[in-house]
């Protein structure tokens, strides 16, 4: 016999949970809408292309623009990678599976991320590991600047749904 262990105090006073309907789910989604990670990766493609192109303008050699470059895919092909693990058609089928798809995918960029960052020196000719670096580290911060720009939560109160 399994005994449920009560609710803690403070939790009593709190209405029951109440499942929602498909318009009630619509809506507060619509309310509460989230960043797409295509555009994450988008945004990551077009400041690592940036950024190639100001080393390459900066130092005057071709191999630090091709190293920045390099440092930037090193990013942008695995998050691309993880973006289309994410939105796939099993990652939604139910929490368990979303969780658990999130943790391989997330698995998955790094191993390729890795991988690339260890071929690295085969691939790009006279490579030079600080403007790799900088590419990686200045297209791996785009992530933040999604965070900071996603899209803001809809103030306006949707009519029919009860909370």
């Amino acid at each position: 016999m399994k005994t449920i262990a009560p609710l803690p105090d403070d939790t009593q006073d709190l209405p029951p949970f109440k499942q929602l309907t498909a318009q009630e789910a619509l809506a507060l989604r619509e309310q509460n809408p989230s960043a797409s990670p295509w555009l994450v990766v988008l945004v990551q493609m077009l400041v690592g292309l940036v950024v190639a192109l100001a080393a390459w303008a900066w130092s005057g050699k071709q191999n630090v623009g091709w190293s920045a470059g390099y440092g930037a895919l090193a990013v942008v092909i695995p998050a691309a990678i993880f973006a289309r693990g994410l939105t796939g058609r099993f990652s939604s089928l139910n929490a368990g599976t979303a969780a658990v798809g999130f943790l391989l995918w997330e698995m998955v960029k790094i191993a390729v991320a890795i991988v690339m960052l260890a071929i690295a020196p085969k691939l790009v000719p006279g490579l030079s590991w600080p403007a790799l670096l900088i590419g990686l580290i200045l297209t791996m911060k785009v992530y933040w600047v999604a965070l900071a720009y996603s899209p803001k939560r809809k103030t306006k109160l949707v009519t029919g749904v009860t909370r």
